[in-house]
């Protein structure tokens, strides 16, 4: 999986567990039905009437639907985008108060088992504040590039979005574990370079300048829509085992976290490609 909570998270796996199951046949009578196998449902006269009731919504269960995810990874981004704007304007030099913070509450809400809103919502406005800094110096070098850097990152949201509604692209275990691979080698590449930066061994975007950047950067955005992708699948896979409505909120973390991601890739790679 791309982000710590899919993967770790037993509802977005590729069956729903039995707690799950258990929890939609009380909500959802034809649920029941379905299940009686397992969970002994007595009668003929009980499932006749279980088949007779009005069919239940998802609004009825209780259970996660697209639109719960949409409306919840959009009120995220809005609330990423007004604490962005407010750092840009007021006090962009808090961006490393941003990164700091917002990493610390990432790691907290990838590995909790049941997610936190307010968490979630903290977590929205220090990556606002870490972004809305860190994009105000960016924009001060190279006038534009956040404007390109958001252009790009909804293209690349929009165009992965539509591949795998198309069912052009799939998310196999070779694809999973391809993704899985390139990250982690990306991952001790970048710690690598960075340590090589610090220590002053290399000096300006270190392995990351030149021809080799501009290579790096692309394998990096490529992931980074590969996530993006696995990402999808996760949110398809939980709508589709029933899980409870309140893991659209952790949904929305997944794929806020890719986002991200790939917008400081956009960004990073635009400044090479615009440096002297």
């Amino acid at each position: 999986m791309s982000n710590p909570y899919f993967s770790n998270s037993a509802v977005f796996g590729g069956k729903a567990d039995k707690d799950v199951q258990r929890t939609n046949a009380q909500m959802d009578p034809r649920f029941a039905a379905t299940t009686s196998a397992q969970y002994g449902a007595t009668d003929a006269a009980s499932l006749d009437s279980m088949y007779n009731s009005p069919a239940a919504t998802t609004a009825d269960t209780g259970r996660m639907t697209y639109d719960d995810v949409i409306m919840k990874t959009g009120g995220m981004l809005a609330v990423l985008v007004l604490s962005g704007a407010a750092t840009w304007i007021v006090a962009p030099q808090l961006f490393f108060v941003g990164a700091i913070v917002g990493l610390v509450l990432g790691l907290v809400n990838a590995f909790k088992k049941e997610p936190s809103p307010v968490l979630i919502t903290l977590y929205s406005i220090a990556q606002g504040v870490f972004l809305g800094g860190i994009s105000k110096f960016y924009e001060a070098a190279y006038n534009g590039i956040v404007f390109q850097a958001v252009l790009g990152t909804v293209s690349v949201f929009v165009v992965t979005l539509f591949l795998y509604r198309s069912g052009k692209v799939r998310v196999t275990p070779k694809f999973t574990r391809f993704l899985l691979i390139g990250m982690v080698g990306y991952l001790l590449f970048s710690i690598l370079n960075l340590i090589l930066v610090w220590t002053g061994v290399l000096d300006g975007w270190g392995m990351r300048g030149g021809g080799l950047g501009l290579i790096i950067g692309l394998f990096a955005v490529g992931l980074a829509a590969m996530s993006l992708i696995v990402d999808f699948d996760s949110v398809a896979v939980g709508v589709r085992n029933g899980v409870p409505a309140k893991y659209a909120w952790a949904a929305a973390f997944g794929i806020m976290v890719t986002l991200v991601w790939l917008y400081l890739e956009l960004l990073r790679l635009l400044a090479i490609l615009r440096g002297d």
